[in-house]
């Protein structure tokens, strides 16, 4: 074997094994934006890319399928910084066939802005996000004020929204909580009330059933008054306010599934027409 031939052997390996790492560690592949949800700062047919260093790569622990049902084992490194509020982020939609347990797809991604991180207490008021002693405005403010003004009539994604408890918790998209955002370590108390709300959350990290019997709460046949959280969770929402399956409906998102931060629009193509909107090409998400 030639010299040449051994260097671009090696130069080509050296390319694969480079490209492999910045998938895992650095960047996601490229992602195409299907939906309005985000709209007016990512546009349906935006194709994006997301730093995984924030919050971290994760790399998954004997993984089989694509799809897993109930908690998957992974292991996330430290990355640059932490999640914050007001990120927009990529992650694995925590839902697939069923609404009553956490599960994964991994090639079923979701683009939302984080408006509550972990330990948060978060409240919408007339479709205005709100998170306890935090002073600064969370999400896009104009569709938040067009979505005030609207009737019940009037929304695509429907009116009722998580935990879809019309007697005990009588929320909507407009009007919801106060709701608080478990963080790992955080003890709380639990009822037959409450568990309305976690109760999906407790069944991924234990990876047993919750029940409610003659008002007391068990996990397995053990009862329960409290429970300590093992994971981070994070309410995430739509700019678009007015069309967005957001949390609003489906609930808090566990840390494990996020991938990372999306960053930069590589390319937009228009999905009516079909040509590429050059105005948006590397255009920062902010």
């Amino acid at each position: 074997m030639s010299g040449i031939v051994r260097f671009c052997i090696i130069l080509f390996l050296t390319a694969i094994f480079c490209a492999i790492i910045m998938r895992v560690f650095l960047f996601t592949s490229i992602i195409k934006i299907p939906s309005d949800s985000m709209e007016p700062g990512v546009l349906a047919g935006d194709f994006i890319i997301a730093n995984k260093q924030i919050p971290g790569p994760r790399v998954f622990k004997n993984i089989r399928q694509i799809r897993v049902d109930g908690k998957v084992q992974s292991k996330r490194f430290k990355g640059i910084r932490k999640v914050r509020r007001n990120d927009v982020l990529v992650f694995n939609f925590p839902y697939f066939g069923k609404w009553d347990k956490i599960n994964m797809d991994l090639n079923v991604y979701y683009l939302k802005r984080c408006v509550a991180l972990p330990g948060d207490t978060l409240s919408i008021n007339n479709g205005k996000w709100k998170v306890e002693n935090y002073p600064d405005s969370l999400g896009c403010l104009f569709r938040q004020q067009e979505l005030s003004k609207m009737s019940q009539d009037d929304f695509r994604m429907g009116w009722r929204s998580f935990p879809f408890d019309s007697v005990n918790y009588r929320w909507n998209i407009k009007d919801f909580g106060p709701l608080y955002i478990p963080a790992a370590g955080a003890t709380i108390e639990i009822d037959s009330l409450n568990i309305r709300l976690y109760k999906n959350l407790i069944e991924y990290e234990t990876n047993k059933k919750l029940s409610v019997r003659s008002g007391l709460v068990f996990i397995g046949d053990e009862m329960i008054n409290e429970y300590t959280f093992t994971l981070n969770y994070y309410f995430m929402a739509g700019d678009n306010s007015i069309n967005s399956q957001d949390s609003r409906y489906w609930g808090m998102l566990p840390e494990d599934h996020i991938i990372g931060k999306a960053i930069i629009i590589f390319k937009s193509i228009d999905p009516q027409t079909g040509k590429f909107r050059w105005k948006r090409f590397m255009k920062i998400i902010k």
